[in-house]
């Protein structure tokens, strides 16, 4: 069936220049990931990543360019981190949430465009923040003032750049172009990985390299069945005479997804979650009262423990935040009584949307537990297990992110294919 779907694909053009303009893009950004800002060398710095949990994690979000130290180091963490900002703000100012639910798609691009403007002074105090960090590790060495404003530029631009590519894949209907970006750059990690297992094969390890395989069976079915679990609500449309015909009267389903917000919560927790190191690397190096508080602030980030307690609890709240900025019951009810449809035994409106509402809540705490206890199963194991190698658990969310990211193209391209069927017939 895949196979004949993924023939069709090939064979349409329009959806053949859609796929390859999407991995053009993809080329592009594995390219830049590897071109290293001019003047800063970059010797130590690989060995700092692959032994610090925190920018390991951040590592692996930019897909190994800050490690390489390149002109988009910072990924697509400004432009994230800028809308986690606006859709909290949106609780706070009425104005905001009526811009970004309620005025159609206009409003949905300028929210957009406020994130993209709030993205360039959050990527130039990240971009300042990781310079001096790396200077207190004493990784790089002093620039002077001209070096360091032009690095920053080039952090600035990289990162505007980085988001610039992610909106022209989202463009093209197959695919989110954040999560597809991240999905990138892991993929494009995954054989120097492989080849470094290979090269520092340890013998005493194979238990450790086991359990991680079978877990990592656990997360990608764990991932299929609460991604693709549905919750069915009957609607029933009321018959319609017009003329000598009769319209309506038939039955359907309306589905709501377990896990609506799809992998948008494991990538919005691990960049809230990655702060207070960041932060605490910042400060650890200047002394007194706060490097100390900040040396004590990171170790305890550093806990496993500690680390999968923050990280479940985040993806819960995350779960429900996104899924109650994205989808409101009373557009949905509005729209089905707009139609003509109704649920059994309620009665449209404002009790249509509130029976919407109890439902999601019901199916969403299933869907947000399950998804937090496949996020920080990695972490467990490590605990039980005593395997602290930062590699597992950063491979446990890459497991994680990849097969979300997988599915959802996946969703997306169905449902191109199937347009395209229809305009056939």
């Amino acid at each position: 069936m895949w196979l004949e779907k993924v023939i069709f694909l090939f064979k349409n053009k329009e959806l053949r220049n859609k796929v390859l303009f999407i991995l053009g893009l993809f080329v592009v950004f594995r390219i830049a990931s590897n071109i290293p800002i001019p003047g800063v060398g970059v010797e130590n710095l690989r060995q700092f990543f692959d032994n610090n949990q925190v920018f390991g994690l951040l590592n692996l979000f930019t897909g190994g360019a800050l490690s390489n130290f390149s002109i988009v180091m910072l990924g697509l963490g400004p432009y994230i981190t800028a809308t986690i900002i606006l859709q909290l703000l949106t609780m706070i100012f009425p104005a905001l949430e009526k811009l970004y639910k309620e005025e159609g798609e206009a409003g949905r691009q300028k929210f957009n465009q406020y994130g993209r403007l709030l993205g360039i002074p959050l990527a130039a105090f990240e971009g300042y923040g990781m310079i001096t960090i790396f200077q207190r590790q004493h990784l790089i060495g002093a620039l002077s003032p001209f070096v360091l404003l032009s690095a920053i530029i080039t952090i600035v631009a990289g990162a505007m750049f980085l988001m610039w590519l992610g909106e022209l894949i989202s463009e093209k209907g197959l695919g989110n172009g954040i999560s597809l970006l991240i999905f990138a750059g892991i993929v494009a990690r995954l054989p120097m990985s492989i080849f470094e297992t290979f090269v520092t094969w340890d013998p005493s390890k194979i238990p450790s390299y086991i359990l991680f395989f079978v877990f990592a069976v656990v997360i990608i079915a764990g991932v299929i069945l609460i991604t693709e679990a549905r919750r069915n609500i009957p609607v029933s449309y009321a018959k319609r005479v017009r003329g000598n015909k009769i319209y309506g009267g038939s039955s359907t389903y309306l589905p709501l997804n377990v896990n609506p917000a799809g992998v948008i919560p494991i990538i919005f927790a691990l960049s809230v979650l990655l702060f207070p190191g960041m932060i605490a690397n910042f400060l650890g190096g200047s002394g007194g009262f706060i490097g100390t508080a900040a040396q004590a602030v990171g170790a305890f980030f550093q806990n496993v423990w500690i680390h999968g307690v923050f990280y479940f609890s985040l993806v819960i709240v995350f779960t429900y935040f996104y899924t109650m900025v994205t989808f409101d019951p009373k557009n949905i009810a509005s729209n089905l009584q707009k139609m003509g449809g109704f649920v059994s035994g309620v009665r449209p409106g404002e009790s249509t949307a509130a029976f919407i509402k109890v439902i999601l809540n019901r199916v969403l705490f299933t869907g947000a537990i399950f998804l937090g206890l496949i996020a920080v199963l990695p972490s467990i194991v490590a605990g039980l297990t005593g395997v602290q190698g930062f590699g597992f658990l950063i491979g446990g969310t890459s497991l994680l992110i990849v097969v979300s990211v997988v599915l959802d193209t996946m969703r997306q391209v169905d449902s191109q294919l199937e347009m395209r069927e229809y305009d056939t017939f």
